[in-house]
């Protein structure tokens, strides 16, 4: 979590920094800073707050000097105040370290320094290795950093810059992403290339253990050993005005109107018509191997673990292929047992979520092939599979995850049909689903126009206190999306259950100040849903209905109706999760909360 940038060059390093800064604040907004280095001095800047907070500081103190980084806080150790802010310096005042992730063993060493003299002003892990850093100095600061981080245990993604090294940053990772940007006379670190895509296009991702030393110039990559690196050089796939809002007022409600063509992007090129099937030929599976393939395992967090949810229906439902989902949280501490021709796919929009890669790692560790379906580009959990598939949803900035969630369905769909083509899938179906697909970003437009009618419902309920999600099947996981989303940016108590659940406890919440909102399309468990929808409305509680255009059966139960299109059963997550993104969008907008930057989260989750 947590966002870094770094400036080395011939321009003010401040007002790159700042840029780069407002661009990662989706990644951590409690507290921002940076260090300049300034005719042999350090100008430091760090304020409590948002990214505003910081430039308004920064107006009044200006920092001085072409070289500096510059840190915005998600707090793991320590509350959110100036002190804790990043970055911090070390004993001797003259390093200055920033960093994301989590010393693990920061109290050990802790104590030890304090023996040794050491005072620190903060109550961070962060300032203890800087410290760490300062104590191994001795005129060469890679190598301080490299044996300061031989004693750390964690996770960290760094830069450090020292007052007697003033055209020059050392970086280096553990777990938490950070890359090298290629000017010309200027180069670039950051933890994410939306901070630095404004200026290049070139960039290095580093490795774990890897140190890298930053000139305006030059750049040179070392391991942790001192081995010498040969670094890869990336283009980035998409342009600066892709991290821009337009004319949408949040982030949010920007990438929930790309769904029509990120959904689009998903799919293009991977429709094989001619044999009514799909084509991801980045799974680096031979059809021999995939056909040998007897169970898949999907595990994600969060929004992508419910895509994981409705992969399990479409795996099953279309190839006949056994098909679990876990938190990848639980799944990397639990002794799985996992047979031969078991896949293991990860999920993640970033690709650099912690948990999801402590559990790939795991597999690979016992020797088992691991998938991934990301979004971006060179992130890690892309560069350590086996294999896998990208989104290709371009950068999603709001915190809570919308259009990567619509287009994970879609490539899962699709690997569905791959899979059910190679097993019992008839090719009419296979053709059928295909057409289908194509059909949905045009239908995804429908339910987007809709948005002024779904903010009339939010208008409604937008004082409850508590909401119940409910669906049956495919939309199950989508219910539980749902309440996630309203719980993400609105704070609002919400709960995701299977409909038929609700009678076997949950039906004691329903009272009138509660709604409950039903997923209930035409498809195959309408008439189950729609009891369940007559039990809470025979217990007075409020029903929004989640429908097919021209359900005018549903109009006589349902307080609040809104209209999706028609679709085949296994494409209904691709439209019915559409209004509850909407749905909670515009009741957190009525509740005056921070839609892209809702308290207590950030968007790339590289802590435990």
């Amino acid at each position: 979590m947590c966002g870094i940038v770094g400036y080395v060059g011939k321009k003010p390093a401040q007002n790159i920094l700042l840029e780069g800064l407002r661009r990662l604040e989706y990644r951590g907004y409690d507290s921002a800073g940076v260090c300049t280095v300034n005719d042999g001095k350090f100008d430091l800047r760090k304020k409590k707050g948002r990214i505003n907070d910081l430039a308004a500081l920064l107006r009044q103190q200006p920092a001085a000097g072409t070289t500096g980084i510059g840190h915005t806080r998600w707090a793991t150790h320590g509350p959110p105040t100036d002190a804790n802010a990043h970055p911090h310096l070390d004993q001797s005042g003259k390093i200055a370290l920033v960093h994301n992730g989590v010393i693990e063993n920061h109290q050990t060493l802790k104590d030890r320094l304090v023996a040794q003299g050491h005072q620190f002003i903060s109550q961070t892990d962060t300032e203890v290795l800087a410290h760490l850093v300062g104590e191994y100095y001795k005129d060469d600061l890679v190598e301080a950093v490299r044996l300061a981080l031989k004693e750390v245990v964690g996770t960290y993604g760094i830069a450090v810059v020292h007052r007697d090294h003033p055209k020059s940053i050392v970086g280096a990772r553990r777990g938490s992403p950070l890359l090298i940007g290629i000017g010309r006379d200027e180069n670039f670190l950051a933890s994410d290339v939306s901070a630095i895509v404004a200026h290049t296009r070139r960039v290095v991702y580093l490795n774990d253990f890897e140190i890298v030393t930053l000139t305006r110039d030059n750049f040179e990559v070392t391991n942790i050993e001192a081995g010498a690196v040969s670094p890869e050089i990336k283009e980035i796939e998409f342009k600066a005005e892709d991290v821009e809002r337009g004319k949408y007022p949040h982030f949010m409600l920007k990438e929930i109107f790309e769904q029509p063509q990120t959904v689009q992007n998903a799919f293009r090129g991977r429709l094989n018509f001619d044999e009514a099937t799909a084509k991801l030929g980045g799974l680096n599976l031979t059809p021999a191997e995939l056909r040998a393939v007897d169970r898949i395992i999907f595990i994600a967090c969060g929004t992508a673990l419910h895509s994981g949810m409705v992969a399990k229906y479409l795996l099953e439902d279309l190839a006949r292929i056994p098909t679990e989902w876990d938190h990848a949280s639980e799944f990397r501490y639990r002794n799985s047992p996992i047979e031969k021709h078991t896949l293991v796919f990860a999920i993640s929009q970033s690709g650099e979520t912690i948990d999801t890669l402590a559990a790939i790692r795991e597999c690979r560790r016992k020797g088992h092939k691991t998938l991934g379906i990301v979004n971006v580009v060179g992130s890690t959990i892309a560069r350590e599979v086996d294999g896998g598939t990208y989104m290709h949803a371009g950068p999603e900035i709001g915190v809570a995850a919308t259009k990567s969630f619509t287009s994970q369905l879609t490539i899962l769909t699709l690997l569905a049909v791959l899979m059910g083509r190679m097993r019992h899938l008839a090719g009419t179906r296979g053709t059928e689903i295909l057409r289908e697909l194509e059909r949905i970003p045009g239908k995804i437009e429908r339910i987007l126009q809709q948005s002024d009618a779904i903010a009339a419902v939010a208008k409604k309920y937008c004082e409850a206190n508590s909401f119940l999600f409910l669906a049956r099947q495919y939309n199950f996981p989508v219910a539980l999306e749902g309440a996630l989303k309203l719980k993400e940016i609105s704070y609002i108590h919400a709960e995701g259950y299977p409909a038929a659940e609700m009678k076997h406890g949950p039906i004691a919440l329903v009272d009138p100040r509660t709604p409950s909102v039903f997923i209930c399309p035409k498809n195959s468990v309408y008439d189950k849903t729609m009891a369940n929808i007559e039990e809470v409305k025979a217990r007075k509680g409020p029903v929004i209905v989640v429908a097919t255009e021209g359900d005018t059966e549903l109009l006589s139960k349902a307080d609040d109706l809104i209209e999706i299109p028609a679709t085949l059963d296994c494409l209904e997550p691709l439209l019915t999760v559409v209004p509850l993104q909407l749905l909670a969008y515009h009741i957190a907008i009525l509740r005056g909360c921070d839609v892209d930057k809702p308290r207590n989260l950030a968007k790339s989750v590289t802590v435990e």
